[in-house]
């Protein structure tokens, strides 16, 4: 049995040591919006010494067709279209990750490794089973976990080993690692998974299904819904909505955040473009 105390106040230290602080939730200030992906799920943010930019998944068909129409784009963080065709081949990318020079990219039934440097496929690795991988996150050690909407599982890979990390998330999708904790998103639910795989419900509720999760402050998250929504999430569990472009039929799908500028990247999925916004605390 769970201490939802204890856990939850164990999950608010570990991110005091690795996070910045707010007190109120942001708003957003559009600063460009980039036209030219094709279908554009993910959007990872790339820094490493001079080599620093955007990274978006392009489906360019069906979320679940293994037709080899998918890609990755190498955009600029001012919004410059820099490669369209960075990486081809794939077929329904979404969630990226990197760590040391590699990109891990969930690819229907596939983790997909790239290497940055030279833009090319590295490795596919099949994972058993799998229906509709869908998120990717990393750790501090390397360790990448992929998420499988369909089959409500949590893949781990470490050491070139693929394993089953946990099981019975009913549509989980995004995800992010802090130390050793997994925040999951899974439907209307924002969870924590600790390193003994206890679960804790930090928010719920929310208008549409979770598509991305980023961490912004301590314990605080920025988190995106397909349909159009974007969040903002405080550890006490209060949830502050910050975008709805429902009506507008603007998909706000597998969000990067640049902890750096404090800018947050979105991928239109279906007007095939990519907004930006200035995070603003208040």
């Amino acid at each position: 049995m769970v201490n939802l105390k204890t856990l939850r106040f164990g999950f608010i230290f570990s991110c005091l040591a690795m996070i910045s602080t707010a007190s109120a939730a942001p708003s957003l200030e559009p600063l460009w919006l980039t036209e030219g992906v094709s279908v554009p799920e993910s959007v990872l943010v790339y820094r490493n010494g001079k080599a620093n930019f955007l990274l978006v998944s392009q489906i360019d068909g069906e979320p679940n067709t293994k037709d080899g129409k998918g890609g990755i784009a190498k955009m600029s963080f001012k919004g410059e279209l820099d490669d369209v065709n960075w990486v081809t081949g794939l077929h329904a990318p979404k969630g990226m990750a990197h760590f040391d020079g590699k990109l891990y990219v969930a690819d229907v039934d596939e983790l997909v490794v790239i290497n940055i440097k030279s833009a090319e496929i590295e490795k596919k690795i099949t994972v058993p089973g799998a229906i509709f991988l869908n998120d990717v996150t990393v750790d501090s050690k390397g360790t990448i976990f992929v998420s499988d909407m369909k089959t409500g599982k949590i893949h781990r890979y470490a050491n070139n080993v693929l394993s089953e990390y946990v099981a019975k998330i009913e549509n989980v999708n995004g995800l992010k690692a802090i130390g050793s904790n997994l925040v999951v998103g899974a439907g209307t639910h924002l969870y924590l998974i600790d390193s003994s795989k206890n679960r804790l419900d930090i928010a719920s509720g929310f208008a549409q299904g979770i598509d991305g999760v980023e961490s912004i402050n301590k314990g605080d998250f920025l988190l995106s819904c397909w349909a159009g929504l974007l969040y903002y999430v405080h550890l006490s569990g209060k949830v502050e909505l910050l975008l709805d472009s429902q009506k507008e039929g603007v998909n706000t799908a597998d969000i990067g955040f640049d902890s750096v500028t404090q800018t947050l990247y979105v991928p239109n999925f279906l007007k095939n473009s990519v907004t930006a916004y200035k995070v603003a605390i208040n």
